[in-house]
C-alpha cells in the first residue's frame, strides 16, 4: 500500500509540473502563429488521445492524418517527462523532414529571434510562476508561525551534538555569525545556510556568553542523520497507543502527555524514546497527565523491540510568534521565499557539491527519491505538499534555463547566436548537439536512477 501512495504522488507531482512547463511553450507558441502538432504527457509511444480531426484514439497516431493547425493532445508510454511539438523546430522528436523544405509562416523557423525565445522560455516561466502562486498563496494563508525559543531542550545521544560542548538549556544566540531568533532559524542554519561545513555556536549559558566550535569532521554527514539538538519547552504528547503493548496495559490514552519515566522529569518525546531503549526488559514507573490530573503505572519495555507501544509526538508549550500578511505584503515575502529556497540554496548547494563539502550522490535525487519525497510532504498535509511542489517547480526550471544542448537554455543560447550574428546555427549542427545533449542527459538520468536505487533504506 505504502509503494502504491508513493507513485501516486509522484504521478501528480510530475504530472502537475510537467503539464505546466510544457502549457508554456504550447500557448508561446498558438499565440505567436506557430503550430503546436503534439502535446504529450509522458514520452514514448502514444497509449491514446484526441484531435479535432479524427477524434478520441488508441496507440499510434496514421501517418495519414493531416491535422493542420490542430494538436494532438495524447498521454505517452513513460509518465516521466513531456513534450510540445512545435512545427519547424529541431528538438527531442528529431524530426528533420521539413529541413529540405521551404519554411512556412506557421513554422518556428520562420519566425522572429524574439518571438522563437519567448516560446523556448515560456515553460520555465510557467513553472518560476507556478512556484510564485503556490508561496504567494501559502504566505496569504497560513503567515507564520515561528517557535519563538532557541534554548536548547534535549540533545540526542549518539549524535554531532551529543559530542559537542553544547548543554541542554543553552540559549542560541547565533550560528556561523548569523543571529537566532526562533528554532526555525535554528534549524535553517543547520541545515540548509551552512550544510556541509563547520558550525560555530555563540550560546548563552546562565547568563555567560560561550563560543562554541565544530569542524566539518565533527558535525558529520547530516543529510542521512539529524544534528542532535531539539527545543525546550516541548512536551511528549501520545499520538496513538498499539494495542497490545505494554502502554495498552498501563490504560495510555491518546493525547495524554508524558511527564516523568524512572523518576526522571522528561521535558522532550527524544528524551523518552532515549530513557525507553536503555530500559528495556526492566519495569519502571512511567507518569503522565491527562486533563490536569497526575497518572502513573509500572511499564517494562519489550526487550525484543525496545518500546512500549506508543507513538509520540512534540507538543511545544512555548511562545509563539504569529506574523500574518495581506495581499500586497505576502507579494514581497512569496517573492523573497521562493529566490532564496528555490534559488540561491540551490545554485550554494550546487557550489558545495563542486567544492566537496556536500556528497554529490546525497544531493542529487532522481525519479525514485523525488517519488519518496512527493509521499512524505502529502503525509505532511496540503501546504506541505504544495511547498514541496513549489520548490521542484523551481528546481525545474533552473536546471531548464541552464545553457546545456537539448534544455530549453541550449535552445535559448542558440537564438541568442542567431540574434548576434544574423544567421541561424547550421541544422546539421543543431541535430549534433541535440543528440550529444539527450544522450549525456540520459546517461545522467540512469546514473541518478543507479543512485536512487542502491540508496535504498
Amino acid at each position: 500500500m505504502e509503494l502504491i501512495s508513493t507513485i501516486f504522488y509522484f504521478l501528480i507531482v510530475i504530472g502537475i509540473l510537467v503539464f505546466i512547463h510544457e502549457f508554456g511553450h504550447f500557448i508561446a507558441a498558438r499565440l505567436t502563429g506557430m503550430r503546436a502538432e503534439v502535446f504529450a504527457l509522458g514520452i514514448g509511444n502514444r497509449l491514446f488521445g484526441y484531435n479535432k480531426v479524427n477524434g478520441f484514439t488508441f496507440g499510434k497516431l496514421s501517418e495519414e492524418v493531416e491535422l493542420g493547425d490542430n494538436t494532438d493532445y495524447r498521454i505517452c508510454a513513460f509518465p516521466i517527462g513531456g513534450y510540445v511539438k512545435v512545427a519547424g523546430m529541431i528538438d527531442e522528436s528529431m524530426d528533420k523532414n521539413f529541413i529540405e523544405k521551404e519554411p512556412m509562416p506557421y513554422e518556428y523557423r520562420a519566425k522572429p529571434v524574439w518571438q522563437r525565445m519567448i516560446v523556448i522560455t515560456a515553460g520555465v516561466i510557467m513553472n518560476f510562476l507556478l512556484a510564485f502562486l503556490i508561496f504567494y498563496a501559502l504566505t496569504l494563508i497560513k503567515g507564520k508561525n515561528l517557535t519563538a525559543t532557541t534554548t536548547i531542550g534535549y540533545i540526542s545521544k549518539n549524535t554531532a551534538a551529543a559530542s559537542s560542548d553544547l548543554k541542554p538549556g543553552d540559549k542560541i544566540l547565533s550560528i556561523n555569525n548569523s543571529s537566532v531568533n526562533s528554532w526555525e532559524d535554528v534549524q535553517a542554519q543547520i541545515y540548509f545556510e551552512n550544510l556541509g561545513e563547520g558550525l560555530t555556536f555563540a550560546v548563552d549559558r546562565n547568563g555567560e556568553k560561550k563560543v562554541i566550535d565544530l569542524s566539518k569532521s565533527q558535525v558529520g554527514d547530516l543529510t542521512e542523520r539529524n544534528f542532535g539538538i531539539l527545543p525546550g519547552e516541548t512536551l511528549p504528547e501520545i499520538n496513538d497507543v498499539v494495542s497490545g503493548k505494554p502502554a495498552e496495559s498501563c490504560g495510555l490514552r491518546k493525547g495524554d502527555i508524558i511527564t516523568a519515566f524512572d523518576g526522571r522529569t522528561i521535558t522532550n518525546p527524544q528524551q523518552l524514546t532515549d530513557l525507553i531503549r536503555e530500559n528495556a526488559g526492566q519495569t519502571k514507573e512511567l507518569a503522565w497527565k491527562r486533563d490536569g490530573v497526575d497518572m502513573n503505572c509500572s511499564v517494562t519495555p519489550s526487550s525484543a523491540d525496545s518500546t512500549i507501544g506508543i507513538m509520540l509526538s512534540a507538543k511545544y508549550v512555548g511562545k509563539v510568534e504569529e506574523i500574518r500578511y495581506n495581499a500586497i505584503t505576502a507579494i514581497p515575502k512569496a517573492g523573497y521565499d521562493m529566490y532564496h529556497f528555490g534559488i540561491e540554496l540551490f545554485f550554494k548547494t550546487i557550489g558545495k557539491i563542486i567544492s566537496g563539502d556536500v556528497p554529490f550522490k546525497k544531493a542529487i535525487g532522481g525519479p525514485v527519491k523525488i517519488a519518496q519525497a512527493s509521499a512524505q510532504s502529502a503525509e505532511g498535509g496540503i501546504y506541505s505538499f504544495l511547498g514541496f511542489l513549489a520548490l521542484l517547480s523551481i528546481s525545474l526550471a533552473v536546471i531548464n534555463i541552464l545553457p546545456f544542448p537539448a534544455l530549453d537554455g541550449g535552445h535559448f543560447m542558440l537564438l541568442l547566436y542567431e540574434g548576434i550574428v544574423r544567421k541561424p546555427v547550421p541544422y546539421k549542427v543543431q541535430i549534433i548537439l541535440q543528440n550529444v545533449g539527450f544522450a549525456l542527459l540520459i546517461a545522467f538520468m540512469i546514473f541518478v536512477l543507479y543512485n536512487d536505487i542502491i540508496s535504498i533504506k
